[in-house]
């Protein structure tokens, strides 16, 4: 997918993705991974979620990845933080009250930046990607996070004939198929929130579900 069309997104304000709070399917399921206190959280196509601050809350180190400048922005205007700024091959990184955003490519980010990543928290980059780009998101990107690392994943499922993404449908199948050479999958949840989601069903969706899945990479 063209980096144009998220920063058009942002510019317009069609953000529709973006929450006024913390997902509840984080609050539910992160104690699962049991991480140490100061553990470093990976979070891409961050946007300016307030995911971030929740798990900040929690006394991670939160290192985040967002395309959109303007997303950035926002994001610490509206938490009332004046970030530290500074540039590096991986872009222009703002650093405040324990959250580090890099606005950048994501897939940009090597072995070096993600070392001391101990989890991975996805929420909303997965689904926001078509198929090809899904497979070298999971293939390359979470590739170069270090042995050990645990996740949290959440995903969406309707009718692939009855809606184009973003965000896309990725079904069961496809998250084993993607992850299942380098990372162990459990499914955690799923549950029905058509009914939560008037947008999609305007757009004739006639089923939607939410998935979590816990992450443990084994290779």
């Amino acid at each position: 997918m063209d980096p144009d069309f998220w920063q058009q997104r942002w510019r317009e304000g069609r953000i529709g993705f973006h929450q006024d709070k913390p997902m509840p399917l984080l609050l539910k399921h992160w104690p699962t991974l049991a991480l140490p206190a100061g553990s470093r959280v990976f979070v891409p196509l961050a946007g300016k979620s307030l995911d971030l601050v929740w798990l900040a809350a929690q006394g991670h180190r939160v290192l985040a990845v967002e395309l959109s400048p303007l997303a950035v922005a926002q994001f610490f205007a509206e938490q009332g933080l004046t970030p530290q700024v500074h540039d590096s091959r991986y872009g222009r990184h703002h650093v405040a009250d324990g959250i580090e955003v890099i606005c950048g490519d994501a897939f940009g980010l090597d072995a070096e930046a993600l070392a001391d990543c101990a989890a991975v928290y996805d929420r909303a980059a997965l689904i926001a990607l078509p198929p090809p780009l899904r497979r070298r998101y999971v293939r390359e990107l979470h590739a170069r996070l270090p042995a050990g690392c645990r996740g949290l994943l959440i995903t969406l499922e309707y009718p692939p004939q009855e809606k184009q993404g973003p965000p896309f449908t990725v079904p069961e199948a496809e998250v084993r198929e993607l992850y299942g050479r380098d990372w162990e999958v459990t499914t955690l949840e799923r549950r029905d929130i058509l009914a939560q989601q008037p947008g999609f069903v305007a757009e004739g969706v006639s089923a939607l579900e939410t998935v979590v899945y816990r992450l443990q990479r084994t290779a």
